[in-house]
């Protein structure tokens, strides 16, 4: 007797995968290009509690080569079918992936993940965090892709500089809110307000 795939394992994915892979993509990518500017990424509807953004980025980015590390509640099995039926990643721990999913305290400690080595730095992880907001305002941003500066709600500015110390290795970060994403690469320079 064949198991039955739940539904919501089939379902949630691009509509159009060739057109909404490729806006996705270049949703992502002018994310990274422009630090801390807040993007629009829209397309898929993957099962709680992956947002839609989380869900579209995964779609985007991941493949039967990147390891994902699922980390807190995004850790269930519908979440682990979803991403093996539509993207065919492999899930691993987070000293091996390429990717890791989850909210922020979830995802520590960030010494668990790999930041590169002097010979192939692009060996590093990226960190896909699921927040429950995503402003414009708190930490100031500066560096390549930044014209002055931005400013950015991110979770702990303390950790940001101390993995832009590792520059060329490090991490690089992906924020995810409801349909937003914002990026934030090992490049980027994080300040406090009023520290600049």
């Amino acid at each position: 007797m064949q198991a039955q795939i739940p539904s919501q394992t089939l379902s949630g994915g691009f509509a159009d995968p060739a057109i909404a892979s490729a806006a996705a993509f270049r949703q992502v990518m002018e994310a990274m290009a422009r630090p801390g500017t807040i993007h629009m990424v829209t397309g898929a509807a993957p099962p709680a509690p992956l947002s839609p953004a989380t869900g579209a980025v995964l779609l985007t980015l991941c493949d039967p080569d990147t390891p994902v590390h699922l980390a807190g509640e995004l850790d269930c099995e519908a979440v682990r079918a979803w991403i093996a039926f539509h993207t065919g990643a492999p899930v691993s721990g987070p000293s091996r992936c390429m990717f890791a999913v989850g909210g922020w305290s979830d995802l520590m400690p960030l010494g668990a993940y790999q930041i590169g080595t002097p010979q192939y730095p692009d060996r590093s992880a990226t960190l896909i965090v699921q927040v429950g907001r995503l402003e414009p305002d708190g930490a100031v941003l500066s560096g390549p892709g930044i014209k002055d500066t931005h400013a950015l709600s991110l979770p702990d500015i303390e950790a940001f500089q101390h993995n832009a110390g590792h520059f060329p290795l490090g991490l690089d970060f992906i924020f995810t809110c409801c349909d937003q994403i914002a990026a934030l690469p090992r490049s980027t320079v994080v300040t406090q307000k009023g520290d600049i």
